[in-house]
């Protein structure tokens, strides 16, 4: 099935892990900034001894968003777009994508699982590519919320590792639209309404520092959720210099450092208190006015 709509083509509507969803091409021509492909997209082969559950997919030429709607009756209004972590290199799609969809949904909050275009280019950011086709997969979902039941001033970015870069940048760079994008008239705005960052990466890395994304006084970001672990490998001080700073600009921030959990737990069960960020992040979503009283999983 294919028809074209405001901002994108939907390549195909399905039921996954029980969730309705269709895919939607965000760019109807070329992505801007287009470069050849390295190698046709597909999962990259499981690291031995690791989890089985983690999928990773690698060489994304083709940017796609595919949206998990919640039953009906239990759509809160909210939604949240998922940025999987990767290093900018690959993208990991399951315990940092569709199972991040599938407890979305059970709280009622409308998910969408951005494939943004990785490896990064070896010159210039890694993170430019992937904020273009962030930011047009927002400007979309606004252009779809009164179909799929979202309230437009209620669209947030949720990121993991370099995915949480990427979510910093689009709190950050608000409806700057850089010149490569090509704005569409009448286009919604692309800034997300609020963020959870879990484990971002590279903010406060000074090997790396232009990825560093910088608050705007004339268009601060929303509010922002943290969970990082103290013995993360890319350390919890990404999370705590971008939490100081929002609470500088006057931002409402939580910041959740655990002792221990390292790094890409993403939605992992592994018995430790980190692996509950997603109850603590549904409690402040809750705070926040974003849930309507639905039961907090």
């Amino acid at each position: 099935m294919k028809r074209v709509i405001a901002l994108g083509i939907v390549l195909s509507a399905s039921r996954v892990l029980g969730m309705d969803s269709e895919t939607i091409r965000l760019w109807a021509g070329e992505a801007p900034l287009a470069v050849p492909a390295e190698a046709p997209e597909g999962e990259l082969p499981t690291k031995a001894g690791e989890d089985g559950r983690i999928v990773r997919v690698g060489n994304v030429s083709e940017p796609s968003m595919t949206v998990y709607h919640p039953p009906e009756g239990h759509r809160t209004g909210t939604c949240v777009v998922v940025c999987p972590g990767g290093g900018y290199r690959i993208l990991a799609m399951t315990h940092e994508g569709t199972d991040v969809a599938e407890w979305l949904n059970s709280i009622g909050v409308t998910a969408v699982v951005l494939k943004y275009r990785v490896p990064a280019p070896k010159e210039g950011p890694s993170h430019v590519r992937p904020l273009l086709d962030g930011q047009r997969a927002i400007a979309l979902v606004r252009s779809r919320a009164a179909d799929w039941g979202v309230d437009p001033r209620r669209i947030g970015v949720l990121g993991f590792s370099a995915g949480g870069n990427l979510a910093a940048w689009l709190l950050c760079e608000g409806n700057r639209h850089p010149e490569a994008y090509p704005k569409i008239a009448d286009e919604p705005p692309c800034r997300p309404d609020f963020g959870i960052l879990v484990y971002p990466a590279y903010i406060a890395d000074p090997k790396r520092p232009d990825e560093r994304p910088a608050i705007r006084e004339e268009e601060k970001p929303g509010p922002v959720f943290f969970a990082h672990a103290a013995d993360d490998r890319i350390g919890p001080e990404n999370s705590i210099e971008l939490f100081q700073a929002l609470r500088k600009a006057e931002v409402p921030a939580e910041l959740h450092v655990f002792q221990d959990g390292g790094h890409g737990f993403g939605m992992l069960r592994k018995g430790r208190p980190i692996n509950d960020w997603p109850k603590r992040c549904a409690e402040w979503m809750g705070s926040q006015g974003m849930l309507r009283g639905t039961p907090i999983k």
